[in-house]
């Protein structure tokens, strides 16, 4: 004679357990489709870096502007994965843009901002304007 203990909540973790693995490719599939890149901020002595997080995205498909006295670094990554066997062919392709804006603190040189990109960083030098040295001036009372 076998015995098995009764198991009331059984069903409801196998029930859980195939929810989760139906609901995982769809969170895949939605990391890819769109993201919010992760930047790290700093300031050095000359100036102010930001550096994005970009993998997967080609330098073409970023965009980096100031306007108003914001910088917006945008862009689109696009996915594709092709299969190719003897039996079957799977193509699998996604795209997601993202936007990321930053307010420019006050004493920038916008005019001189580079963005360089290399191995999935990108990387923009917001340079400080060189203050004038200050020197002390007589001003002549009339």
């Amino acid at each position: 004679m076998l015995l098995a203990t009764y198991d009331p909540f059984r069903e409801f973790r196998e029930l859980e357990k195939r929810m989760r693995g139906g609901f995982s490719a769809l969170n895949e599939e939605s990391a890819l489709s769109g993201f919010t890149p992760v930047v790290n901020t700093r300031e050095g002595e000359f100036a102010y870096h930001v550096e994005a997080d970009l993998p997967g995205v080609k330098k073409e498909d970023i965009s980096v502007e100031t306007k108003d006295n914001v910088l917006t670094i945008s862009g689109e990554r696009k996915h594709k994965d092709e299969v190719k066997k003897d039996d079957y062919y799977k193509l699998e392709s996604s795209y997601g843009k993202f936007v990321r804006s930053f307010t420019l603190p006050k004493g920038v040189d916008a005019e001189n901002i580079k963005a360089t990109c290399e191995n999935g960083v990108l990387e923009v030098v917001i340079p400080k304007l060189t203050k004038k040295s200050e020197e002390k001036k007589k001003i002549k009372v009339k």
